[in-house]
């Protein structure tokens, strides 16, 4: 069974920082593309940034330049740095993987993560 498991998740001051990391296990045999999207109360939920397995990212307008999506394919994990965060970025943040398992190698299956909370209030 492939597990997403996020972490880093909290309460923070405008202009604050946090980092969030999401763990992939399982019978892993490889991971395409991951990203992060979050939730916000009321809405639908958004891509917030994504990362190819060779590194390539892109980031939702209202986050860039703000944070920084990176992984460890070595580990299988990928993290988001969030600075100058501000009280629009409370959030339900999840993890997103496309992931290739040991029993069916040419064909990507998508898991998520449970999601961990991010508030930002002063």
């Amino acid at each position: 069974q492939v597990q997403l498991v996020e972490s880093g998740g909290g309460l923070v001051q405008p202009g604050g920082s946090l980092r969030l990391s999401c763990a992939a296990s399982g019978p892993i045999f490889n991971i395409n593309a991951m990203a992060w999207y979050r939730q916000a109360p009321g809405k639908q939920r958004e891509l917030v940034a994504t990362i190819t397995n060779g590194g390539t990212t892109n980031y939702a307008d209202s986050v860039k330049g703000r944070f920084t999506i990176s992984r460890d394919n070595s580990k299988n994990t990928v993290a988001l740095q969030m600075n100058s965060l501000e009280p629009e970025d409370t959030a339900v943040y999840y993890c997103n993987a496309d992931i290739f398992l040991w029993t069916r190698r040419t064909s990507t299956y998508p898991y998520w993560g449970q999601g961990t909370q991010v508030t930002v209030s002063s």
